[in-house]
Parts: C-alpha cells; sequence; structure tokens
C-alpha cells in the first residue's frame, strides 16, 4: 500500500492502486491492466474524497479523474448556454467561473467541497438548488459494456442525493469523464430557502442582487456554519435530511410546533437533519477525537487524534437516539468503504 487516497477527514488510508486519467481516451487502456474481476469488485471513483469514509487501507483500484477543461458549447439561444465540464475540476471553481461568465443557476451551490463529476453522481445540493436542475447531460466510461455513454438529465434518475451512478449496476461502473450544464443568461435566483434572502438583503428590499451577491452570500453562511477540512477534518454534512410522511410530521408537531420543515412533494415533508440531531443534545459534543461540530449538529469532525471506527461509532449513536427521541431514522450521506 502506497498510494495516499484523498479524503477530507484527513485519514492516512492507502489504496493498492491509485489509477488518474487526464483525458477520456487513456481509461479502456489504463483499466485493461487490471482484471475485470478486479474492476468488479474492487474499484471505487473518488473526486476529492469529500464524501468518503474509509474504514481501512483499500485492496483495490482508486480512480480518479483529472480532466480539468471548461468549454463553453456553441448555442444560438440568447437565454441559456450550454457548457460541457470536466470531471476533474473543482466544482467551486467552475461556480466561480460560471458568475464571472454572466451564467446564472449554480451560484447557490458555492463553496460545496468536492468534482464536477462527483456532483453529477451525488447530486448535490443548497440553499433551494440541486445540481439536476442545470445538468444536461452526464458522459462517460461504462467499464462493464466497454463503452463510452451519454445519459441525459431525465434519465440519470436524480432525487434528494440521488442517482443511478450510486447503485447498481452503475455504481463504481460508470467513470463521469464530463458533464454538460445549461445554464441561464438571464438572471434567475432562488433565495427563499434558510436566511439567504436576508443575508443579502438585510432590511432592505431595494438591493440590486447579482450572482456575484448571491456566491458571497453563501459562501460566507458556510464559512460560518462548517469547518474547514483543512484545518479540521470532516465530510461537510454527514447526514441526509429525512423525508416523511405528512401524517407523521403533524404528529411531531403537536410535540414540537416549532419543528422545522419544507415541503417534499405530495403528501412528504423534509425535515432538517441538524435540528433533530440538535434536539437530542448532540452539538458540540466529542467521543474518541470525533465529535459533533459546535456551529452545525450535521457534521462530524475529526479532532485530530479520531480513527474511522470512532466516526462511525459516534454517527451510529446519533442515528440511534434520533430514531428514540423521534421515530426518525436519519441517514449517513457519506459512503463507508472498508
Amino acid at each position: 500500500m502506497q498510494h495516499k487516497i484523498p479524503n477530507t477527514f484527513g485519514f492516512d488510508v492507502k489504496a493498492r492502486h491509485l489509477v488518474e486519467f487526464y483525458h477520456e481516451e487513456e481509461l479502456p487502456e489504463l483499466l485493461s491492466q487490471f482484471p475485470a474481476e478486479e474492476q468488479e469488485h474492487r474499484l471505487w471513483i473518488v473526486g476529492q474524497g469529500s464524501n468518503l469514509l474509509f474504514l481501512k487501507d483499500y485492496e483495490g483500484i482508486i480512480l480518479h479523474s483529472n480532466i480539468r477543461g471548461i468549454e463553453l458549447l456553441q448555442t444560438s439561444s440568447l437565454t441559456s448556454a450550454d457548457v460541457r465540464v470536466g470531471s476533474g475540476v473543482v466544482w467551486d471553481d467552475f461556480v466561480a467561473w460560471t458568475v464571472e461568465n454572466g451564467l446564472y443557476g449554480a451560484e447557490n451551490l458555492s463553496a460545496i467541497p468536492g468534482e464536477v463529476g462527483a456532483a453529477a453522481v451525488q447530486n448535490i445540493g443548497a440553499y433551494g438548488v440541486e445540481v439536476k436542475d442545470f445538468i444536461l447531460e452526464v458522459h462517460g466510461w461504462d467499464i462493464m459494456n466497454q463503452c463510452f455513454r451519454t445519459f441525459r438529465a431525465e434519465d440519470c434518475g436524480y432525487g434528494y442525493r440521488e442517482s443511478i451512478f450510486k447503485n447498481p449496476p452503475l455504481h463504481n461502473r460508470f467513470v463521469v469523464t464530463s458533464v454538460t450544464f445549461r445554464l441561464s443568461r438571464v438572471p434567475v435566483f432562488r433565495l427563499d430557502y434558510g436566511n439567504l434572502r436576508s443575508h443579502i438583503c438585510g432590511n432592505s428590499a431595494a438591493v440590486n442582487i447579482t450572482a456575484s451577491a448571491v456566491r458571497e452570500a453563501v459562501i460566507s453562511i458556510r464559512h460560518q456554519k462548517l469547518p474547514n477540512p483543512e484545518t479540521l477534518g470532516n465530510a461537510g454534512s454527514f447526514f441526509k435530511n429525512p423525508v416523511i410522511p405528512q401524517s407523521q410530521f403533524e404528529a411531531l408537531q403537536l410535540s414540537w410546533p416549532d419543528i422545522p420543515h419544507y415541503a417534499a412533494g405530495t403528501g412528504l415533508v423534509k425535515v432538517p437533519a441538524a435540528w433533530l440531531i440538535e434536539q437530542c443534545g448532540w452539538k458540540g459534543r466529542s467521543f474518541d477525537g470525533a465529535g459533533v461540530y459546535d456551529k452545525q449538529p450535521l457534521v462530524i469532525v475529526n479532532h485530530g487524534d479520531a480513527t474511522p471506527e470512532a466516526i462511525v461509532r459516534l454517527a451510529g449513536a446519533i442515528i440511534a437516539s434520533v430514531r428514540e427521541r423521534f421515530g426518525i431514522t436519519i441517514s449517513p450521506e457519506v459512503n463507508y468503504i472498508e
């Protein structure tokens, strides 16, 4: 084991093989050096490792894209623009590029860690926007069928932190090489999630809202709530926000009238996991070097001396206490890998 696996928890975990590629044409030959069985059972596709928890060194192949280009495609539309982006582009660098080039739609997703390929797989989201909202196509290499494929957004099975790329038969069998986005040339802002609008406008309704202002506000809010992985190991939001039936939510409201919530489709309600965790008293608590961040209970951190097992134990204890108190099962957004 000699290849360090990128991960934002800061754990010193290594892989038997680390395969990096800079052009999609390289993939077939690079992967052909490994037995088909190893490709099928012992291969993980990673970006910056911001959504992964390796429990130990990995006896297999870690595959990472270094495709970095951003290409504005030719279009005659006056209201939208299509942009093809390499899967290895840092996500926030791409968001900055859209703002600098007068394109709208991605600004709410500023400062989310990771790379473009992982964003399309995970369907990242924040402040009322998900990346699926402006994905047009996802391009990549199908390891199983040994061919390049393109999926249109409507064929990607997108849901809340969900896509077909996270489940069999495509999970770790489809290598995203680039993503085509359709962005607006016309300002359209989503500001009614959380405190985003008040952060930008304050008490004034006459503020001139720009994509740059939205991006700066999102970055400011995130930096206030979320620790920098370079100084405090973490994977960002550790848990998904649970979606529950309306009837269950109404029953909970009888005991907790102020429970925050968001509509999540017909008969469904999304409840912030951070609120549930805080109500159970976990905010700021720490065990064996693993802790719940004192500014955002959705984040589990490595205080420097935690082990992956300590992170798992803490997450399990949080899940159990939320289930016991509220009857809601929260699920990790982070993948556990052995």
